[in-house]
């Protein structure tokens, strides 16, 4: 015989609101989300079998968080304090051992922190040192490179470019221009031994040089395909004839704004007179030292990631033989660098970094 009906849960505004906030945040735990979602469907009215088979549990695990919210409301559906020992390390200690892991350098005049090293030092465990590094996002073994530019310009040419990438101009073509010189044609000292199960693909770490190329590319910031030559050097004679190759490929109605760095051949005194013989070319420059901004880097990093670093050539001619198929792949089904950050954004980040840094003594 079946039991008596349950009476439906009366929730309050508040109480649903956070039942639902619960369920849509995509951080909350399964159970959680489970426990809001049986709660919200006993409130409805719903008889605990239909709740169960709706939700794909256990009849029993239904009326126990039934009773369980009717009892403590939102604070008895929230995991209950586990029993186990008292903490060993205080809240000093941990700010002790992380104030010293920013602001000091290791007594034996090593480089940085290593966990033993933090653990003897602070009279902890290894693991506790490596548990509370995770906490607080610290990792002493990374160092990463930046450099803040310092053109004076350095604002200005900022809402520029990425100006013209949030908002590029009508009956125009915006590309990102640049040149990836030196492109070693590198041959290891012997085969390449392929992957098999459990086993990655190897390498030698020596390799013979065979020439080098260097490669000018401009990417079209809309479809993402790639206008590319290569060129033995990268003088200012070769930017002019890559000049020359945009203008061919690209239809007479078009304006061209380029995004181009300060490197000194894109400001020759050649090339500002086929500049002004040509007045459908614009060009907007990084700020210096802000290669980040133009998008052909990123594609340079797919060439580099999904050809160059594992290929192997014999001569200079393999190399941009092999690089020119794989463009012509890349062009058949372009993808687009979508760029997203404002100026405003940039330089807020930048300037709330300069900030903390600023102010932390370093």
């Amino acid at each position: 015989m079946p039991g008596p009906k349950p009476l439906p849960l009366e929730l309050s505004d508040h109480e649903r609101r956070v039942l639902r906030g619960w369920v849509r945040k995509q951080t909350a735990s399964q159970a959680l989300v489970l426990r809001s979602k049986i709660v919200l469907a006993c409130a409805e009215g719903l008889p605990n079998a239909q709740v169960a088979d709706d939700l794909g549990v256990s009849r029993e695990t239904v009326r126990k968080w039934r009773s369980r919210f009717a009892a403590d409301r939102l604070e008895g559906l929230v995991d209950r304090p586990r029993s186990g020992p008292p903490r060993r390390i205080t809240d000093e200690q941990v700010e002790a051992l992380v104030a010293r892991t920013l602001d000091q350098a290791p007594p034996t005049g090593d480089s940085h922190w290593s966990t033993r090293s933090m653990a003897e030092a602070e009279g902890m465990s290894q693991s506790a040192v490596s548990r509370i590094w995770r906490a607080f996002g610290l990792k002493p073994h990374i160092v990463e490179t930046w450099k803040l530019s310092t053109d004076p310009q350095f604002v200005t040419k900022v809402r520029d470019v990425v100006g013209i990438y949030l908002s590029p101009p009508e009956n125009a073509l915006v590309l990102a221009v640049d040149e990836k010189s030196q492109i070693q044609a590198l041959d290891r000292t012997q085969p390449v031994l392929p992957m098999a199960p459990t086993t990655p693909a190897k390498m030698t770490h020596d390799y013979v040089r065979h020439g080098t190329t260097s490669l000018f590319a401009a990417l079209d910031i809309a479809s993402g395909s790639v206008i590319a030559q290569h060129y033995c050097r990268h003088r200012h004679q070769e930017f002019l004839r890559f000049l020359k190759v945009i203008d061919a490929a690209v239809p007479k109605d078009l304006e061209l704004h380029l995004i181009l760095d300060n490197y000194a051949t894109h400001k020759t005194e050649p090339v500002k007179k086929w500049l002004l013989r040509h007045p459908r070319f614009h060009l907007h420059f990084t700020p210096t030292s802000a290669s980040w901004l133009n998008l052909v880097e990123r594609w340079f990093a797919e060439l580099t990631s999904r050809k160059l670093r594992r290929s192997a050539h014999r001569s200079v001619v393999e190399l941009e033989r092999d690089i020119r198929r794989w463009i012509n792949e890349w062009n058949k089904n372009p993808k687009p660098f979508v760029w997203t950050k404002t100026a405003d954004d940039i330089l807020d980040t930048l300037a709330a970094y300069c900030t903390r840094i600023n102010d932390s003594g370093h």
